[in-house]
């Protein structure tokens, strides 16, 4: 064995003991740990002969790199609707780590890992009360999953038509309607073949919204005159975190031959608590759904998962399976996730969100979903009540999105933004609604509370004096 290896091999505690000091001292101090900073590295590092061995490397991870972290998990980070692991999460991702399984196959070929995550899909589909006619699994985010179940979708469309896209590509043109899709949404529909700009934009409805206006919907359905297509809906848009009807897509489905997708990347979690529940109402209905773990779940980050409904497994394995590897079986007969995602090598991502689901339950979520749009609400009070700000849509669930007050001020907001986020106790994104510029709070982790709001609204105030 190579002496480097080995000693780390003999010094493997001691190893575990520092990087689990290091990880404590860090999440008991992530409420002061800045939300930004401005600390650079040169990149240009030469790979040594010898090497350094764990320890040695730990302390120059610290001395270089760790400068540059920042609290992305933290209480105060509202952009890019980031999550915080609970403690429970962490268990399971370094778990996930030590045990270090390939989650693949649930026959002898590949272990039983996936087992795993067949049962922590099931867990899912309780938490956010839907059926049992699902299919899922986990890829690194909402953009895998879109992919995959547009992949799926894609496939669909094809055997409408009496083809096979998967094998032999796609030889007809794919109509594929959305009011406000996100933008991993129309990146997949680059990859997949569908192009990015071809899809058609339907309406959104009266009243400030995001949501498809239902009537220019199904205007734009008839004028397909019975072609099949895909409709892509949101749960939760990012702006305004807004929701389709989904109850009355169901209806136009009754009607209608399409493939009904949902992305549901955080809105999903609306399912947890009882107060916002009706947001998803008829959700069950779609074809595939599209959840992010990494946001609301609050779960390290690269975990999300698809669902798609069982009655296309036959369509998910004719857009997934590894057909010219004889030596993974019949995948009719041997259930592998070879044949129904993207990738083909997997670490146990369920594994994080297994232990969450047990440690904390229904309640725990719900907890967590309502104490999100609570303080959302507070801050929504805060940008209501102060002069110096308006908001842009009414705040429906966790996001609040907003401005400074007044057309004259529309160029002041990216410097107050940038200034604000500097300061490095709160760290908000910066958008555009409605042909105005605005700023995005995002409110999905787990340890925000009305302490961390007061802090932002002072230093909100502060930033003012600056522009």
């Amino acid at each position: 064995m190579n002496p480097i290896l080995q000693q780390d091999l003999n010094e493997v505690k001691n190893i575990l003991e520092k990087v689990k000091q290091q990880g404590i001292d860090f999440l008991n101090s992530i409420d002061t740990v800045p939300t930004s900073n401005k600390n650079k590295i040169t990149t240009d590092r030469n790979l040594n002969d010898v090497g350094l061995g764990s320890l040695s490397t730990l302390e120059e991870f610290n001395e270089r790199l760790a400068p540059l972290m920042v609290s992305q998990t933290g209480p105060r980070y509202w952009g890019f609707v980031t999550g915080g692991a609970t403690p429970a999460s962490i268990v399971g991702d370094w778990l996930a780590t030590i045990y270090d399984q390939n989650t693949q196959a649930t026959n002898a070929q590949g272990g039983v890992s996936a087992l795993i995550e067949i049962e922590t899909i099931n867990l899912l589909l309780q938490l956010l009360d839907l059926p049992k006619n699902y299919l899922g699994g986990f890829v690194t985010g909402a953009t895998m999953s879109n992919f995959t179940c547009l992949a799926v979708a894609r496939q669909w469309i094809g055997s409408q038509l009496g083809k096979d896209f998967a094998k032999n590509g796609i030889s007809e043109p794919i109509h594929v309607l959305s009011a406000t899709p996100h933008s991993s949404s129309v990146k997949c529909l680059a990859m997949l073949g569908m192009g990015s700009q071809n899809f058609t934009k339907i309406k959104t409805s009266e009243g400030n919204r995001e949501a498809i206006d239902i009537a220019d919907l199904e205007k734009n359905i008839e004028s397909l005159n019975g072609k099949s297509f895909i409709l892509i809906s949101s749960a939760g848009t990012v702006n305004t975190a807004d929701f389709d009807d989904f109850n009355a897509i169901t209806k136009l489905k009754s009607k209608y031959n399409f493939w009904w997708h949902i992305d549901a990347a955080f809105g999903g979690f609306a399912a947890c608590s009882p107060r916002y529940s009706h947001l998803v109402s008829g959700w069950e209905n779609a074809d595939s759904i599209t959840v992010d773990c990494h946001k609301w779940l609050n779960v390290p980050y690269e975990s999300a998962f698809y669902l798609v409904k069982e009655k296309h497994k036959n369509l998910q394995i004719e857009s997934f399976q590894n057909s010219n590897a004889p030596y993974l079986g019949n995948p009719l007969d041997n259930f592998s996730y070879l044949n129904f995602l993207p990738e083909n090598s997997r670490r146990l991502k369920a594994l994080p969100v297994w232990f969450s689901l047990l440690a904390y339950g229904k309640q725990g979520y719900q907890d967590i979903i309502e104490n999100s749009v609570a303080m959302a609400l507070r801050f929504d009070a805060f940008i209501s009540e102060n002069e110096n700000f308006e908001l842009l849509a009414p705040t429906r669930l966790n996001n609040v999105c907003f401005t400074l007050a007044g057309d004259h001020n529309q160029e002041k907001v990216n410097q107050f933004l940038t200034h604000l986020n500097e300061k490095g106790k709160v760290f908000m994104t910066p958008t555009v609604y409605q042909n105005r510029k605005g700023l995005r709070a995002s409110f999905v982790n787990w340890r925000t509370n009305e302490n961390d709001i007061q802090i932002v609204m002072n230093e909100m105030k502060e930033s003012l004096l600056s522009i």
